[in-house]
């Protein structure tokens, strides 16, 4: 099954938790668990399992973020991943569970948790923040673990069994100023100033910049921050002194927002492009909600919730109380991500960590019905995407709209890598 279906919400709570999700089939009668054979299989039967699978029950893990610096996208992500798995089985057999915990975005949290959780499950169905997966990856690696990172870094690529859904950092931004050229706002030998993070995300996005600064003789004004910081008036300040056509972001809301009330402040007319991370429908809430409309765009893997008005209204009777970003259409294409591997797996015949790595390895040509960029494949090294939305900050259903359908830029597939 794929979206669709009218489902139960449950609250994601700041804490330790398992969320129990139950599937929409008939329960296998006899599947065994540990490290025996099982149901499933198409058929129910003699399917090898081995961690993470007891009867007709598979556990997944989660390592988001509830309470850190992208708690808001993390709590949403994960909203989406129990949504889908609230109405969905494995081979119309396994109901999954997530083991939920909240790493408060610090790396040395994600590898404590991860090593109490790792007896117990198959796979990762999250892991959120470039630091964080890769203060993982040796586990990850030595473990043979599927996971499903909520970053795009290029270096998450380079980590056997994490599949990055979408383009990485750097072909994203290539993008975004793909369509800031496109449109006229942009042009060659332009100033930019780049505001980003320290680590993974930061630098792959800015990699994203450098190679379009090659190629359409950008000057480029750096600016790293750590993501505890959060007045950027001395980096706008200081792109307002240098005359910049542009500001981009690989920051996350917050910093946005400041950069933004800095540069109204400031009279400074011109485009901000970020990284997807840099948006939440909470900045429309805020002072700046107008300029942000006038001057943000977004490179995306994910689309808006208007192309998505079935998953919406799901979305909304599960959690009527909060207001839907972007995070949880990703969250929600995650979880059939993962069903297409562990579908795949089970047909198999093999549910042990071995057969899922396998089955996620002959992964192509993955299709999320519209809810992400296509997927070429997971190669090591490899942007599995080379395409990108483009949105715009609105008065629509989690804060977004599409203003330019997922496309491929100029940039992108040299950059990607591969063949």
């Amino acid at each position: 099954m794929r979206a669709g279906k009218r489902l139960r919400g449950a609250t994601v709570l700041a804490a330790v938790a398992v969320v129990a999700v139950s599937g929409c089939s008939t329960r296998a009668e006899d599947s065994g668990g540990g490290g025996g054979g099982g149901g499933g299989g198409g058929g129910g039967e003699d399917v090898a399992t081995d961690v993470g699978v007891e009867g007709s029950t598979i556990r997944l893990g989660v390592l988001t973020d509830l309470t850190g610096v992208f708690a808001a996208l993390g709590t949403d992500i994960t909203n989406g991943n129990t949504l889908y798995w609230q109405d969905n089985q494995v081979c119309d057999t396994y109901d999954v569970e997530l083991d939920v915990q909240d790493t408060n975005y610090v790396p040395q949290n994600g590898v404590q948790l991860y090593s109490a959780m790792e007896p117990n499950v198959l796979a990762m169905q999250q892991t959120i923040g470039s630091p964080i997966n890769t203060a993982l990856a040796p586990e990850y690696e030595a473990d043979q673990i599927v996971n499903f990172p909520s970053a795009w870094a290029r270096t998450l690529t380079e980590i056997p069994g994490t599949g990055v859904l979408g383009a990485t950092y750097d072909v994203e931004l290539a993008n975004g100023y793909q369509y800031l050229f496109d449109q006229g706002l942009l042009q060659d030998g332009a100033t930019v100033g780049h505001i980003y993070f320290e680590g993974e995300y930061g630098e792959n996005g800015l990699a994203g910049t450098r190679a379009v600064a090659e190629a359409r003789g950008l000057n480029v004004i750096e600016a790293q921050i750590k993501s505890t910081d959060q007045d950027m008036s001395a980096q706008v300040t200081q792109f307002a002194a240098e005359g910049v056509d542009a500001i981009v972001l690989t920051v996350a809301p917050a910093q946005t927002a400041s950069a933004a009330a800095v540069a109204q402040a400031a009279g400074l007319d011109v485009p901000i492009l970020g990284s997807n991370p840099v948006f939440a429908p909470g900045l429309l809430q805020g002072p700046s909600a107008q300029w942000l409309k006038d001057h943000l765009y977004v490179a995306s893997p994910i689309t808006a919730w208007q192309a998505q008005p079935e998953l919406l209204e799901q979305y909304e009777a599960a959690y009527p109380n909060t207001t839907p970003s972007l995070g949880a259409i990703f969250g929600y294409a995650m979880g059939d991500v993962m069903n297409q591997v562990l579908d795949a797996a089970c047909e198999s015949g093999d549910l042990t960590r071995e057969g899922v790595t396998a089955a996620f390895s002959e992964l192509s040509d993955v299709d999320t019905g519209g809810l992400l960029v296509p997927i070429n494949a997971f190669e090591t090294g490899v942007s599995p995407s080379t395409e990108s939305f483009i949105l715009r900050p609105a008065d629509a259903p989690g804060g977004a709209e599409v203003v330019q359908e997922a496309f491929e830029g100029e940039l992108a597939a040299d950059l990607a890598g591969g063949e």
